[in-house]
């Protein structure tokens, strides 16, 4: 059997059809096709061609990992439940990560920094809370224990933004159902009333 053609694709970029007797066969990333080395004229036997359709499947599932952790920031189990999700051998999903590792897509410090940053700037809630939602990320305790360390907010300061924001609605303008909403947040019961007499004397 001859590579009769490489040809890159219209629809994606930077990937590239191989054509085996005139037909298509697989395609490669560029950054494959010339690690690979394989070239129009080649001859193959089934047993090549079978590993090249192997490193195709795999191409492809590492672009797609690639695409999935440089959309937006995530942790490094989200990233390895996403290839388990799309049946990816744990081998595949450990290497797959190393390779992101090191190019700096999956960083769980990185990620927790932020998480927080984001959490106190948009929806700020208490320290514990925001403990609780990166475990749920299954983000590692150092990395959690390293970015709260760093966190320069306090959940003094995050309690008088949320009770500001919250008495904005009819709903808490009842003392109870606010703290009852405060302490789903994570806040503790004293620091609670303290914020709110605070509040009320602003």
């Amino acid at each position: 059997m001859k590579i009769t053609s490489i040809t890159q694709q219209v629809k994606t970029a930077g990937r590239y059809s191989v054509f085996v007797e005139g037909k298509y066969s697989f395609s490669l990333s560029e950054a494959v096709l010339v690690s690979s080395q394989i070239a129009s004229g080649q001859e193959l036997d089934a047993a090549q061609l079978s590993a090249y359709k192997k490193l195709s499947a795999d191409d492809k599932l590492y672009s797609r990992a690639l695409r999935y952790a440089a959309m937006r920031s995530h942790s490094e189990w989200e990233v390895r439940f996403y290839l388990q999700r799309k049946e990816a051998p744990p081998d595949f999903i450990d290497e797959a990560l190393r390779k992101l590792r090191d190019l700096g897509l999956v960083d769980d410090f990185k990620y927790a920094q932020n998480f927080v940053h984001d959490r106190r700037l948009l929806k700020p809630t208490s320290k514990r809370k925001l403990l609780m939602e990166l475990r749920k990320k299954r983000v590692t305790h150092e990395a959690i224990e390293a970015a709260l360390a760093e966190d320069e907010g306090t959940d003094s300061s995050a309690l008088i933004e949320v009770i500001a924001r919250k008495r904005r609605q009819s709903k808490y303008q009842d003392d109870t159902k606010l703290m009852q909403f405060l302490a789903r947040q994570g806040f503790g019961y004293d620091d609670i009333k303290r914020a709110l007499r605070l509040a009320e004397d602003d």
